[in-house]
């Protein structure tokens, strides 16, 4: 199935947002095909391959024969256990699903804030997702090209092009504290699409953030929640204002993935500003009593 098609498809069935506390095997609503899953266990590839067989399995997502787009957050010169940038483990076990599937290539990029050889490493994002058999590179200036946004705030931007031409994207955002957002989850991972001067959004953040993520429109997002930063968010840096969750949030609507996220941190969805405006534009699910969530430990 073609990005296209399966967009068109996926956009019938809203995706969901959940509690804060985790339970045991808790299925919230009796569907057999939930809104969100949400997992908990001591294995990254445990519990990103329970979330994503919760959802219905890979094959839901990747067709034989995709080029596939597996989009982490590689933002900063941390390493895993300070929480700056998406957990390799998560990213590593995305892949080996994609491929699993049938996935013809997979590839992993970002644009890092800081010296992008060192974020690369440093993250362990490279390692992880080259041993797992992804093509890993850094961003080239030359695929930003001017696209056509149309959106709230954004009218066109400068969009590295291979995201659009995969057959798929995965978004597999960190959940952390952001000084500005509040939090960065999913929808702000988008940023790193970018090309330009990213600061200049600052002005209208919210509006910008839900542009970019209704723009990008990934097949599926994976919300890694191993390890989240709860203070001196984005960059981070001090393990004390790290909190060991080993969690993944998985769904389609990236709206509800966020306002889920919001919980780990003792927030709603609705003290997000992205993500109220993304709820009344209609653009996802915010109201948790709307959703089926499937809460699974492993």
């Amino acid at each position: 199935m073609d990005r296209r098609k399966f967009l068109k498809t996926a956009a019938i069935s809203s995706i969901g947002l959940s509690l804060p506390a985790l339970d045991p095997l808790t299925t919230l609503a009796s569907s057999p095909q939930p809104d969100l899953a949400v997992v908990q266990g001591p294995s990254p590839e445990k519990i990103v391959r329970a979330a994503i067989d919760a959802l219905g399995g890979i094959k839901r997502f990747i067709s034989r024969g995709d080029v596939v787009v597996v989009k982490p957050n590689i933002a900063w010169d941390r390493v895993p256990e300070q929480a700056g940038n998406t957990n390799p483990e998560v990213v590593a076990a995305v892949v080996r699903l994609c491929y699993e599937a049938g996935a013809k290539k997979v590839k992993v990029f970002d644009r890092p804030v800081n010296d992008p050889r060192r974020c690369y490493v440093q993250s362990g994002i490279e390692a992880a997702a080259r041993a797992a058999g992804a093509g890993v590179s850094f961003m080239d200036d030359r695929k930003f090209k001017d696209m056509a946004i149309n959106g709230l705030a954004l009218k066109t931007w400068p969009l590295y092009s291979e995201i659009f031409e995969a057959d798929k994207v995965i978004n597999v955002p960190i959940a952390k504290h952001h000084g500005l957002a509040k939090l960065t989850l999913s929808m702000k991972n988008w940023m790193g699409i970018m090309g330009g001067s990213r600061r200049m959004i600052h002005q209208k953040l919210d509006e910008s953030l839900v542009d970019l993520a209704m723009k990008a429109k990934p097949c599926l997002t994976i919300l890694d929640a191993v390890r989240i930063l709860t203070d001196n968010g984005p960059q981070g840096g001090d393990l004390k204002d790290v909190k060991k969750l080993d969690t993944v949030i998985a769904g389609v609507d990236q709206v509800a993935i966020d306002a889920y996220g919001a919980t780990l941190f003792g927030m709603k969805g609705s003290d997000l500003g992205y993500v109220r405006l993304a709820a009344e534009h209609k653009f996802g699910v915010m109201d948790m009593n709307r959703l089926s969530i499937k809460k699974i430990s492993v």
